[in-house]
């Protein structure tokens, strides 16, 4: 059986190189016919893997006559027998043979192929041959663009991100020019992002990704995977932002069903971890697009007759975050231990992983502010089955989260922007749910309320992170006493003093100095939360307070500020504060002035907002009444 073969082999062979050199001859004689006849024998001859051959004949034919070919069927070229009626087929057949030679990369690489890649646009542009000419104009861009740096550069400012966006909604779904237009989108993105940006290609961008998404959602072959891997890229970049308000301004819908529906399929099926994370990438920048409501929504998947519950994309992505979590974590802890030993490569894993990190944190987070928003509304779409299951899935996460931070507390580490992001993920939790997690918020509350950013010489962001929480807890005696004993109201003291500097400084943030504000004077209130041995933090506080209101004409901002002095004022004498050697007597001077102005207001018309400030007023007069004989500044200042 073995000889029959190897004859037919043989034959084969003897035929091609036959074949091969009778095309050889006739590219080299010195009538344009004679090489127009060689190129169509190279067409129904020559294997398009025999690079060798494929080699041989470019150097017989050579660029030149190439060049002349392409030009003859664009209408500007002088190819002997050029007439009119050969144009189109004299087209065919030079792009036929330019994206047969460029699989040799050599000459895919060379200035003759890279010049001609205008040209190449240009018949895209006319589009008159249709399908097949048209296919192999994506071929020859795309083993240019592969084979050099000059090749892919000449592609982008010829307007490749134009053309590809013009082009690709009326590419067949799963066709090989959507795979090569994927690809070529791909390669461009990946060595000229900064164009994208400079060239102001964000429209035509947020067109290919409206196109892309279809693939994704559609395709079950590899070529989602390239649509997967593409999105993924296009969203992890550094214009995603603004892309993220291109994206926003498309009126079809369609494009976010598809996400959704593409999401889900990867999250649901056995896939690559890293390919489950760039799904979770793509879903955290549509909820960041879209909104939470995104996540819940129709699905459609190929082949799948039977209706998709809406929560199903939810779900799928709260867990998979949640093990992204918990892997992550884990990961990012002996990474550190690791970079200890003065490891540089665990330093830079370090930076990935805490990359990820903020991905998924950004989804729970945002998962937290939809459960809740869902909680507080009345005949909400998610059935009870799928709120228990949501809630249960957020308390293993801040559970798992809460455990990294005592690892990091057992290790004196304080310092790092995966630390903050955990407070923040925590205090989002927490704001929502106060009593969740009590017994490890009890032993972790301090540590949390000290942790810094990597660029931070403070706590101030992790202690904003967690006002929300503190300020419910600190409703309780029980609160107020765990803020107390873990001397966590400094570092609410201070960050009240930063806010308050940045809002003299034109910064507002007024939610954050409200829940600070609210959490101090929760404190002060409490009988049995005493301060002595603390004076220099309040008297730090009183400075900043009357620094802040002698410029300021917000009634609530000076009715807080009252309050929080009155409350003060209890704990302490005119003469206590005149002998501490950080405190003035002009100080003393813009406090009797703020208590003189809260004072005033009482008894006046008030507008429906001033009347919020009622009870704070309250609480200054009742102070007043308990403390004036000890301030006869401030009682002559207030003038009763």
């Amino acid at each position: 059986m073995e000889e029959p073969q190897l004859l037919q082999q043989q034959e084969e062979e003897q035929s091609q190189s036959v074949s091969l050199q009778d095309c050889l001859k006739l590219l080299k004689g010195e009538q344009d016919e004679q090489r127009l006849a060689g190129l169509l024998l190279v067409t129904k001859s020559c294997k398009s893997d025999d690079l060798v051959s494929l080699r041989a004949i470019y150097d017989a034919v050579g660029p030149h006559f190439l060049d002349r070919l392409l030009r003859t069927g664009l209408g500007k070229g002088v190819v002997s027998s050029g007439s009119g009626e050969n144009r189109d087929a004299y087209l065919q057949l030079s792009v036929s043979v330019l994206s047969a030679f460029c699989r040799v990369s050599e000459i895919a690489s060379s200035k003759e192929m890279v010049s001609k890649v205008p040209m190449i646009f240009e018949v895209m542009s006319m589009n008159r041959s249709g399908m097949p000419v048209l296919e192999e104009c994506y071929e020859f861009l795309y083993l240019v663009s592969t084979a050099s740096e000059d090749g892919l550069t000449a592609v982008y400012e010829s307007g490749g991100i134009k053309l590809l966006a013009h082009q690709m909604s009326a590419l067949p779904d799963g066709s090989r020019l959507m795979e090569l237009a994927t690809k070529l989108v791909q390669l461009m993105l990946k060595k000229l992002s900064q164009g994208i940006v400079e060239n102001d290609h964000l429209s035509e961008l947020s067109v290919i990704v409206t196109k892309i998404a279809r693939q994704f959602a559609l395709l079950q072959n590899a070529l989602k995977f390239e649509a997967l891997h593409l999105l993924s890229a296009i969203f992890s970049s550094e214009y995603s932002t603004l892309l993220h308000d291109a994206l926003r301004v498309i009126q079809n819908e369609n494009w976010s069903n598809h996400m959704r529906d593409g999401v889900a399929t990867i999250l649901q099926n056995r896939v690559a971890p890293a390919e489950k994370f760039e799904a979770l990438i793509l879903a955290e920048s549509m909820v960041s697009i879209k909104g939470e409501g995104w996540l819940i929504g129709q699905i459609n998947l190929p082949n799948v007759q039977d209706p998709i519950p809406a929560d199903r994309c939810l779900l799928l992505v709260l867990e998979s975050s949640r093990v992204e979590v918990a892997v992550l974590l884990n990961e990012l802890a002996y990474s550190k231990y690791e970079a200890s030993k003065s490891s540089s490569s665990a330093a830079e894993t370090i930076i990935s992983k805490q990359q990820k990190v903020t991905v998924v944190f950004s989804l729970v987070e945002k998962i937290i502010k939809l459960i809740s928003n869902i909680g507080e509304t009345e005949g909400h779409v998610l059935d009870e089955n799928t709120f228990i299951k949501a809630i249960n899935g957020l308390n293993e996460t801040i559970g798992v989260v809460l455990e990294y931070l005592q690892d990091a507390k057992e290790h004196g580490q304080k310092v790092g922007n995966d630390l903050l992001a955990s407070v923040r993920l925590v205090g989002s939790y927490l704001a929502e749910a106060p009593v969740a997690c009590e017994d490890k918020i009890t032993e972790l509350l301090g540590y949390m309320l000290s942790v810094e950013g990597e660029h931070e010489s403070s706590p101030f962001y992790s202690v904003c992170f967690l006002l929300p929480m503190l300020c419910q807890k600190t409703m309780k005696i029980e609160g107020c006493k765990l803020l107390a004993s873990s001397g966590g109201y400094k570092a609410v003291v201070d960050c009240l003093m930063k806010l308050i500097e940045q809002n003299r400084n034109g910064v507002e943030n007024n939610g954050c100095i409200f829940l600070a504000c609210d959490t101090i004077m929760n404190l002060l209130k409490m009988e049995q939360i005493t301060f002595s041995e603390d004076e220099s933090t309040f008297i730090s506080l009183l400075k900043a307070l009357a620094l802040w209101t002698e410029k300021t004409n917000d009634q609530s901002f000076i009715m807080l500020a009252s309050s929080i002095c009155t409350l003060i004022f209890d704990m302490t004498s005119e003469n206590a504060l005149l002998n501490h050697p950080s405190f003035s007597s002009s100080c003393l001077d813009s406090l009797s002035r703020l208590i003189a102005r809260s004072l005033a207001s009482w008894g006046q018309d008030m507008s429906d907002a001033a009347k919020a400030d009622m009870d704070l007023l309250e609480i200054v007069t009742a102070g007043y009444s308990r403390w004036a004989d000890r301030f006869p500044q401030i009682q002559k200042a207030v003038g009763r």
